[in-house]
């Protein structure tokens, strides 16, 4: 190498070197350029090059931005994949029991009934393409006790209409908490309903209870209970599934919510049943309300409860769900007496709470301003205390439906805050002697097809309630020979109720249930069933019709 005679002092002192360690250019236009300027030359030639280029390729990503995206980039709508169909499960309660000792404790336990109580189960199971779904009674967590059909073969193929049949239990003897299962059939889920029925003639338990076999639920509302004094209500929790739920109680009374020690975190086993004294969490309430709600496996819920006046019977009954909090609920199958009796016995001490009345629950921070009307068979009847109230929030409040015409009503209450309602029926009116108390929960609006059981003895009502204007009603009896006979119509005008005897037999067989669709305005329907010369009472909503092929939105990605 050869010095240049041109370069500064400075540049020979090191004022930068490259990466080769070569001293950098002053000028980078001098002709005379050695090997390591060249390479000095060159990186930054490339280095413009690059900067070029990226500033392209931003260019270009700035640009794609505003063309349209391609296929494999669009968003894309979730897709609708079917839900496959699962069994059946109606969970009916086991008969009503004494309760032995204190009452203090949440873990009772129970005196042996007396002995006249006898506990039945009736139910039916919708046959759908042509075949009966497999179908079992069964008690809870334990072998079937009946199979009502066997599992079918393939089911029918497409063709003309197939006849309607049914598989059937009648009047099935259970000393226990029981299950009327039945499984899916094509995918589709199958109908079916039973309903158990309480007797006893002596005894503290004197009277009659039904309830419809409920199907299991992860959070479900109760009204109608009461802690006073004679009055005994147990909370019956049944786990019918294969999962252990943890169970969680909220109480409302006529004063406020109720902070009760020991009602969150109730463990309920699979296929096992557990009771909870409900006066060892909320004593001393006439009215109470409780809302049970369940993590894990869900949970069918009811409420035996019992009146003993002094030494006198007042009655026995399970309080099952109702619908959940809303502006409107309707309750129909609602049978009052005579007025002047009632105010007659009501006036005696201790016997309060022997007459008909509505109780509304508001679960929420609001006041509730509720319209109550009472629809009989000729029309809406005025209630003395003019039909508007005020529900206070967090609580519950009662209202008297007593001072009407003796007949059966549909009780329909709205607002414009959400609450939960169930009517008080009573029926005796004799003081000193044996009486009868039910209540009717609130229940869901017809549709088509739903299953009703029947429960066995007694006079049995099929009782329905039109609100607005017309509903026309089809019913079609289930005999226990598996047969659906053809249907019948009622055409409800609106605002009224209307009442259809069940016949104890239909072409010779036993009538066990039916098949109840409704058209028109909003219609309601429920099972009520008394009994000749003695003062029972039960009230049965109609449950909800099998939900056809349900389908979930599924979006894939990552």
């Amino acid at each position: 190498m050869h010095e240049h005679p041109t370069r500064p002092a400075a540049d020979e002192a090191g004022s930068g070197t490259d990466p080769d360690g070569q001293h950098g250019l002053k000028d980078s236009g001098t002709a005379d350029v050695p090997a390591g300027g060249k390479r000095r030359k060159a990186a930054l030639a490339g280095a413009a090059t690059a900067v070029l280029v990226l500033a392209c390729a931003g260019g270009v990503v700035a640009a794609g931005s505003l063309l349209p995206n391609a296929a494999s980039s669009r968003s894309v709508q979730p897709a609708a994949a079917a839900v496959p169909a699962g069994t059946s499960v109606g969970v009916c309660p086991g008969p009503a029991r004494l309760l032995e000792g204190t009452e203090a404790g949440t873990d009772p336990q129970f005196s042996p009934e007396s002995d006249t109580a006898a506990t039945s189960v009736t139910g039916a199971v919708l046959g759908t393409a042509g075949v009966v779904p497999g179908s079992r009674l069964s008690q809870l967590g334990g072998a079937a006790a009946v199979e009502i059909a066997k599992a079918p073969g393939a089911a029918a193929s497409e063709g003309p209409r197939q006849e309607l049949l049914a598989g059937t239990v009648s009047g099935r003897t259970v000393d226990s908490v029981s299950v009327l299962s039945a499984d899916a059939v094509a995918n589709q889920k199958a109908s079916a309903a039973g309903a158990m029925v309480f007797r006893a003639t002596d005894g503290d338990l004197q009277g009659s209870a039904a309830a419809n076999c409920l199907q299991p639920s992860n959070d479900q509302w109760l009204a109608g209970a009461s802690t006073t004094v004679g009055r005994t209500s147990v909370l019956v929790l049944s786990n019918a599934s294969s999962s252990p739920a943890t169970v969680s109680l909220e109480l409302f009374g006529g004063k406020g919510q109720i902070q009760a020690p020991g009602s969150r975190g109730l463990l309920v086993a699979p296929g096992t049943t557990r009771s909870v004294v409900l006066a060892g969490l909320a004593p001393g309430e006439e009215q109470l309300s409780v809302r049970v709600r369940s993590t894990g496996g869900p949970i069918a819920a009811a409420i035996q409860q019992s009146v003993l006046r002094g030494l006198t019977p007042g009655g026995v009954d399970f309080i099952t769900p109702g619908t959940a909090p809303a502006v409107r609920q309707v309750m129909t199958g609602v049978d009052i007496q005579d007025a002047a009796g009632i105010a007659a016995l009501t006036s005696k001490p201790g016997y309060a709470d022997a007459a008909p009345a509505l109780e509304i629950t508001v679960p929420g921070p609001s006041d509730a301003v509720v319209e109550v009307k009472l629809h009989g068979r000729d029309g809406q009847k005025a209630l003395p205390s003019g039909g508007v109230i005020t529900a206070k929030a967090n609580s519950i409040t009662e209202v008297s439906l007593a001072g009407v015409p003796a007949g059966n009503y549909t009780v329909a209450a709205s607002s414009d805050v959400s609450f939960v309602a169930a009517t008080r029926i009573t029926r005796g009116l004799q003081v000193n002697q044996p009486s009868d108390v039910a209540w009717a929960a609130s229940g869901i609006r017809l549709g088509s097809q739903h299953v009703v059981a029947v429960p066995r003895g007694g006079t049995r009502q099929l009782v329905f309630g039109a609100l607005d204007t017309r509903a026309t009603i089809t019913y079609a009896a289930i005999t226990a020979d598996g047969k659906v006979k053809a249907p019948a119509t009622a055409d409800i005008a609106g605002g009224t109720t209307a009442s259809i005897t069940v016949p104890n037999e239909a072409d010779g067989a036993e009538v066990v249930g039916y098949v109840v669709s409704a058209s028109g305005d909003a219609a309601y329907g429920a099972v009520l069933v008394t009994q000749d010369g003695r003062s029972d009472v039960s009230s049965l909503p109609f449950q909800a019709a099998a939900a056809g092929q349900e389908t979930v939105p599924v979006a894939l990605g990552y």
